[in-house]
């Protein structure tokens, strides 16, 4: 047990990462678009998304909603950028290896925690955990930047008229799940590393079984 409270620390760093990435996911405010026309966009601020964009208007231009005005994206609008589809893609590859990394370093402290000191059933749970944990990191990593890039250079997403949203905004920033994404790429990546530097302990008294 003394010889893991690092990988303890990793369970928890990996779980709030984890939960991080989720949220991220599901956080439409990836973009902020603030536009000038304000005839449909009420606020003059619409919010991209990877699943929808949304925006505040106070024209019935939805049924059942008369101010938040929301399109989700479709896997055949052939107008959404590279870095959208990359993020919806590689987002759910990183929750799934996260929960992977999650699975395997609990069983790796179950063991250790019950007193069960073989080797093979301790060290390469929490290695295989820490790759998880690492791929995972890196698959939040890239969209995240990606995502970012385009806003700090202002790039432009063709929505078709129904979107009611203008093809180029007058100015763009950094949403939450920006962020969020970047604190869950630092959790998950420290988790991994933290799982991978595990030593079994090699002395006179272990017990093999």
């Amino acid at each position: 047990v003394s010889t893991s409270h690092l990988q303890l620390a990793a369970f928890t760093l990996g779980t709030l990462g984890w939960i991080l990435c989720t949220i991220s996911m599901g956080i439409v405010e990836w973009r902020v678009w603030h536009v000038d026309n304000t005839t449909v966009i009420s606020s003059g601020v619409a919010w991209v998304g990877i699943w929808k964009v949304c925006f505040i208007s106070y024209l019935h231009v939805s049924p059942g909603y008369r101010e938040q005005f929301c399109h989700k994206f479709s896997g055949y609008d052939s107008f959404i950028p590279h870095e959208i589809y990359a993020a919806q893609g590689l987002l759910l590859i990183a929750m799934f290896m996260g929960l992977l990394g999650l699975a395997a370093t609990i069983f790796a402290l179950r063991n250790v925690y019950m007193g069960i000191t073989h080797k093979t059933l301790i060290a390469p749970f929490f290695l295989v955990g820490g790759f998880f944990y690492i791929f995972a990191g890196l698959c939040v990593l890239i969209p995240v930047s990606w995502n970012f890039y385009s806003v700090t250079h202002n790039q432009s997403i063709a929505f078709p008229p129904s979107y009611y949203m203008p093809s180029s905004p007058a100015a763009q920033e950094a949403g939450a799940a920006i962020p969020v994404g970047i604190v869950a790429v630092i959790l998950l990546l420290l988790s991994g590393t933290f799982s991978l530097s595990y030593r079994f302990p090699m002395t006179a008294n272990t017990i093999r079984k």
